[in-house]
């Protein structure tokens, strides 16, 4: 069975950066997509972005996107998120989530299509 686990979230200003870890265990997460999913309270769960196995494909969403970064380093089976330039609306339970299948190369933002998922980390940003 594959287990997720987020750390790095916390308190923080706006205008702060923060980085999310997500690693993975039960099996060599190196080829499988990972994308980061969040939800505040009250709020739809948003896709935040996401990368292909091999690393060489993200994506973001409209809302993070020109401040955030995903990276992965496959050795460690860790996906890393970093925001930059936080604001208040950043506040969520952040999720990693990966999938069943295989894939160097895709990556998708529908959250249905992803089969595995850590139980999220707060970030709180502060005006």
């Amino acid at each position: 069975q594959v287990q997720l686990v987020e750390s790095g979230g916390g308190l923080v200003q706006a205008g702060d950066s923060l980085r999310l870890s997500c690693a993975a265990s039960g099996r060599t997460n190196s080829r499988y997509p990972v994308a980061w999913f969040r939800q505040a309270p009250g709020e739809r769960q948003e896709f935040v972005g996401a990368i292909s196995g091999n690393g060489d494909s993200t994506s973001y969403g409209d809302s993070v996107k020109g401040r955030t970064t995903i990276s992965r380093d496959n050795a460690k089976d860790n996906v890393s998120l970093q925001i930059n330039s936080l604001k208040p609306e950043d506040t969520a339970v952040y999720y990693c989530a990966t999938t069943a299948w295989r894939s160097l190369t895709y990556y998708t933002a529908n959250p249905g299509d992803y089969d595995f998922w850590g139980k999220g980390t707060q970030v709180t940003v502060s005006s």
